[in-house]
């Protein structure tokens, strides 16, 4: 009477995959949370303007030599202000990348493995 119930042992299978979804999911909490107070750092004008923004690309500052300021440089530190910001978000993404890289292998996957929710 019990034969009818083997595939039971399925369920010991589907209950190690809730378990190591959950514990993706909490290892992707926490990396969230990390790239939020990782800082990165990218600059411009070999380091007349600097910006800095979290790992998730988030701006935090920036740091403006003074040297730059005169009315007529004004086009030139708009644009050294853009370059700083984009700089320092394209170091932003590649930290992610190399942070959910750590995280795919740190589980057994394939370092370059897209993993969702970032």
């Amino acid at each position: 009477m019990l034969k009818g119930l083997g595939g039971l042992g399925g369920l010991g299978d589907m209950g190690k995959m809730m378990k190591a979804a959950q514990e993706m999911q909490d290892k992707m909490s926490a990396l969230q949370t990390k790239l939020e107070d990782l800082v990165v750092e990218g600059e411009s004008g070999a380091g007349l303007v600097k910006a800095t923004a979290n790992a998730k690309g988030v701006l935090k500052g920036l740091s403006i030599d003074p040297s730059i300021f005169s009315a007529e440089d004004k086009e030139v530190v708009e644009d050294l202000i853009l370059a700083a910001i984009k700089d320092v978000q394209s170091r932003a993404a590649e930290r992610t990348k190399y942070e959910m890289g750590n995280l795919a292998e740190s589980m057994g996957l394939p370092r370059d493995m897209n993993l969702p929710g970032m």
